[in-house]
């Protein structure tokens, strides 16, 4: 059974984390998967290969290596030095948040492995070790923008069936409408309400979309707002409760802890430490 890994206990109200991996030349990786979290990893030195359910697959220099959350996956370094590569995690919802907005993503998100570029290794390192300095320097969602949009640059062409399979303007008009924490508060009536189509309708679209319910998308987006102001504020627990929706305090902490394994109060003092794994 893979280690399953979760966003918020690695980067602890940070917008995403960055890391620069080395694994050893015959050394392995844990096994592992993500519970809420894409990642993309950029070869940056050495060679190795991507250890996958359904068998390796060759890495070297330049090679940028989309993972999702359901892709189960580990490293092992070959040669005299081994694999490095620089690693960026972030939450999945703010990537399809982007996805929605840039139209591109689809084909990568329904591809039945992961994705890899095969880019010009210079330009490629230097966007992801950009990324890397910025989160060291104190990383800010402005940065993960400029760094998914400097490496799109780097790719020749998108693939026009990304656009055409993509998710319908109205869905994604609807999602972004309701981060607003005004339309948080009203829960999934209101985002009806945005989509104007039908429940029905909109239910069968989010689900072939994201994946999931209505009620479990607007109860996701309203405990990364939650999580981002018990990060970023010292307002009390019971009222970031409110402005996110939720009925009470209590009900607030269960579907918290559920969601990110600890309270929220603790979830505080973790993310408010100058923490980094």
């Amino acid at each position: 059974m893979p280690l399953m890994l979760r966003f918020e206990l690695h980067a602890l109200g940070r917008p995403y984390h960055a890391a620069l991996v080395r694994v050893g030349p015959r050394a392995d990786s844990a096994p592992h998967a993500h519970v809420d979290f894409h990642e993309l990893m950029c070869v940056v030195g050495g060679r190795g290969q991507h250890l996958l359910a359904h068998g390796p697959e060759p890495l070297a220099e330049g090679d940028v290596v989309l993972v999702r959350p359901w892709d189960r996956h580990a490293f092992t370094g070959r040669g005299p030095d081994g694999l490095e590569f620089v690693n960026v995690a972030f939450p999945s919802s703010v990537w399809r948040g982007f996805c929605d907005l840039s139209g591109i993503g689809a084909d990568w998100e329904n591809a039945p492995t992961p994705p890899t570029l095969r880019l010009d290794p210079a330009p490629a390192g230097a966007a992801f070790q950009t990324v890397l300095d910025r989160f060291h320097a104190g990383p800010t969602t402005v940065d993960l923008l400029r760094f998914w949009t400097d490496l799109l640059s780097l790719v020749p062409q998108p693939p026009e069936p990304a656009v055409a399979r993509g998710t319908p303007p109205w869905l994604a008009d609807a999602c972004r409408a309701m981060r607003r924490e005004e339309n948080l508060r009203l829960g999934t009536p209101r985002l009806v309400e945005l989509a104007r189509v039908s429940p029905a309708h909109l239910a069968r679209s989010v689900r072939r979309h994201y994946g999931v319910t209505p009620t479990a998308l607007v109860a996701g987006l309203r405990l990364e707002l939650a999580a981002t102001l018990l990060a970023g504020s010292a307002e009390p627990v019971s009222t970031i409760a409110t402005r996110t929706g939720f009925a009470s305090q209590s009900y607030f902490t269960r579907c918290f802890q559920e969601a990110y394994r600890m309270p929220p109060r603790e979830f505080r003092q973790r993310a408010q430490r100058a923490f980094v794994p």
